[in-house]
């Protein structure tokens, strides 16, 4: 594995932690590194946790890059990006994200793949504020969106680039549940025993059947 990706398996969990010791950016080398560990999640494990490093999930894409002038490596860093986003969303094994800290830009469409998102209470922001830095949200974080927040929430969490507190994000749909830090990994530890009670099979059909037309769309 990769140095920004510590990958560990524990009776049948995949556990792939990001630390790039900045912001977790979705760099090119993040993506290889974390489809590389769910490559390997695959062969070794029932259910997957991704997490981040106290205080943070995912500061998005590398804003040195975008703001660059390398044309090539910031539509490297995108698709690689988007086609991270795609195989998560489809992924096979239950894919739990815990969250522990800020998730902003990629970082909060990282969280709308998961099949349960668990966050930490905190002083941290989470959502989606391409619009507010002067970039256009792509379709693959469109579909994410629109299937995973709330449709009282969207237009202020897309159009309108609104970051939330653990709290409100779970309310807008960007988690699933908060815990306080003292129960964060417990509770994490209570997500993973369900899925793991689950027919492996059947959860990866079902979740094709429910996933697929929304991944066909994720063109960009």
């Amino acid at each position: 594995m990769s140095e920004l990706v510590t990958y560990s398996t524990e009776d049948g969990i995949a556990t792939l932690a990001m630390d790039d010791g900045k912001a977790n950016a979705l760099s090119v080398d993040m993506s290889t590194a974390l489809s590389s560990g769910l490559d390997r999640a695959e062969k070794e494990a029932q259910v997957v946790v991704i997490t981040g490093r106290p205080g943070v999930l995912c500061g998005g894409f590398d804003l040195k890059v975008i703001r660059g002038d390398d044309d090539g490596a910031k539509k490297r860093m995108r698709e690689a990006g988007y086609d991270l986003l795609r195989r998560l969303y489809l992924y096979p094994l239950p894919l739990i994200i815990a969250c522990p800290g800020h998730a902003v830009a990629a970082g909060g469409l990282l969280l709308l793949t998961a099949d349960v998102r668990i966050g930490v209470s905190g002083d941290f922001r989470i959502g989606l504020n391409e619009v507010a830095i002067g970039l256009a949200l792509p379709v693959v974080g469109l579909e994410l969106a629109k299937d995973r927040l709330s449709p009282n929430a969207i237009t202020a969490a897309v159009l309108g680039a609104q970051l939330f507190d653990p709290l409100k994000a779970a309310e807008a749909g960007y988690l699933d549940d908060v815990a306080m830090p003292e129960t964060f990994d417990q509770k994490i530890r209570e997500t993973v025993q369900g899925y793991l009670a689950l027919d492996g099979a059947a959860f990866a059909m079902t979740k094709k059947r429910l996933r697929s037309a929304t991944v066909a769309r994720m063109k960009d």
